[in-house]
């Protein structure tokens, strides 16, 4: 899996004399609905709009999480308009240069940018966000928050439906096992995989831990999901439902309809998918973070139109039966629910 930041991650963080971008996976009120539905806009100076909560617990969400000073006289809320001007200026501005450096230090594209990063810095930054520690500032507070929501709601989802017990359920890019270990404990047979082998690490000890207490899993009467370190593109096999989430930000739209159709072909009943909307807005305010790289690398980053991802699921006989919107302050995705026509 590509990580996010789950959704898969443009945050827009603005507090005192900073603005950190990350990832646009987030979500803290969500909604669920059978017409589409658009992003509200960030306004650090309003509280968000409580929309209808789903409890029970997209990414992506992790990609730009890097701080950078900005005079407050200048740069101290970033409106709609605000934020498509400064676009217009900065857009004469190359960051594909930075992102090229980037790609041939670890020998590869994207695909390598991202396993290199979340096996290192990136592990250590979203191991932390994933997990419940207090080492975390309030923006990756706030992201935890989202992710946890887009958990609750995938869950939600699923068992409204009738039991998991026996059902079979990949999770593709299971990260830190946010995902994974719940639809355990709901007695589903979980196959997990993620494109980072210290994520799968970790989700592995976190499974034996909240499972089965550390001890042996044949004491018990749930089952241990099977992790293993893969791609997207490596799975196989078939399951009842397959779940993707803060992840198809690390494709670019043409690799993002082969990777829905992948997933799809995987898929017996149902398919789910969080990822980062593509808007004007949320576009400028990736468009500003890619050109303020600060001192760590961050992965490339793509946001998608629904309409896109309706259509790739189209192609392949799918149709969408549910579509969400989860956000916070600094985490935003869509959740959409697609199962055979």
């Amino acid at each position: 899996m590509y990580r996010i930041l789950s959704s898969s991650h443009i945050t827009t963080y603005y507090h005192h004399k900073q603005l950190q971008l990350s990832s646009p996976m987030a979500f803290s009120s969500s909604l669920f609905s059978s017409s589409p539905l658009s992003p509200p806009p960030l306004n650090p100076n309003k509280p968000l709009r409580k929309l209808l909560h789903i409890t029970s617990s997209m990414p992506p969400l992790s990609t730009v999480s890097d701080v950078i000073s900005l005079d407050s006289t200048t740069l101290a809320v970033i409106g709609g308009g605000s934020v498509a001007a400064l676009a217009a200026v900065l857009s004469l501005t190359d960051p594909e240069m930075r992102r090229k450096t980037q790609a041939m230090e670890v020998g590869g594209g994207d695909k390598e940018v991202v396993k290199e990063y979340f096996n290192n810095t990136g592990f250590q930054r979203w191991r932390k966000i994933y997990g419940d520690t207090d080492d975390v500032n309030t923006v990756q507070k706030d992201i935890r928050l989202g992710h946890s929501k887009t958990v609750e709601n995938v869950m939600k989802m699923l068992i409204d439906e009738g039991t998991l017990k026996g059902v079979s359920v990949c999770d593709a890019g299971c990260g830190t096992g946010s995902l994974s270990i719940p639809l355990a404990k709901e007695g589903a047979n979980v196959y997990a995989s993620d494109i980072s082998a210290a994520m799968v690490d970790e989700a592995q000890k976190n499974a034996r831990e909240e499972l089965f207490n550390g001890k042996e899993e044949s004491s018990s009467s749930l089952v241990m999901p099977k992790f293993e370190v893969k791609d997207l593109e490596s799975l196989q096999g078939k399951y009842d439902t397959v779940i993707c989430l803060d992840v198809l930000i690390h494709y670019p739209q043409n690799k993002a309809d082969a990777m829905i159709s992948h997933l799809a072909s995987l898929a017996e009943n149902r398919l789910i998918l969080s990822f980062a909307p593509l808007t004007f807005y949320y576009a400028a305010l990736k468009r500003v973070g890619e050109l303020f790289p600060g001192p760590s690398k961050a992965t490339r980053a793509y946001l998608h139109a629904e309409a896109d991802v309706e259509r790739a699921l189209q192609k392949v006989g799918w149709k969408i039966r549910k579509r969400g919107l989860v956000t916070t302050q600094f985490y935003f995705a869509k959740i959409v629910e697609a199962v055979p026509v």
